[in-house]
């Protein structure tokens, strides 16, 4: 039997959709599909990959990707808005999706300042990805 598919979806897919996939991935990959996208991809921002493998995940090899990518080719069963303008102007209606949810972070790529100020909002984000991610699982237990 096949694992449901979930796909994140934010603007740019540089930072809170490829945490929450990466975190589903490391939490629940045998239970779920997980993928990423964006309405705008942004490319992958450097400090995303950096505070995630603080926490022991590589991401040095994922890539930004528009939701074009998955858009009539992928059915998903779900579809987790993960910024409150993907929530906004993503299609409402997505063939095959059964849930659709939104979870609202704030976007560290939009942090103005110094590195470390960079980084502790990264961070800041990255934690509340991942203590989302594992409440949403045990809901599904």
């Amino acid at each position: 039997m096949s694992k449901p598919k979930i796909l994140f979806l934010c603007t740019g897919n540089s930072a809170r959709s490829q945490m929450a996939e990466a975190f589903l991935r490391k939490y629940a990959d045998d239970r779920f599909e997980a993928h990423s996208a964006g309405l705008e991809p942004k490319g992958l921002n450097p400090l995303t990959v950096r505070v995630m493998g603080e926490v022991g995940i590589d991401l040095s090899g994922q890539t930004s990707k528009s939701v074009e990518v998955y858009l009539g080719k992928t059915l998903f069963q779900s579809l987790v808005t993960v910024c409150d303008d993907a929530d906004r102007n993503c299609p409402t209606v997505w063939p095959g999706v059964s849930t659709r949810l939104h979870w609202s972070f704030q976007d560290p790529a939009a942090v103005e300042g110094t590195e470390a100020e960079k980084l502790a909002k990264f961070r800041e984000v990255r934690d509340l990805i991942d203590q989302k991610i594992q409440s949403w699982l045990a809901e599904q237990a």
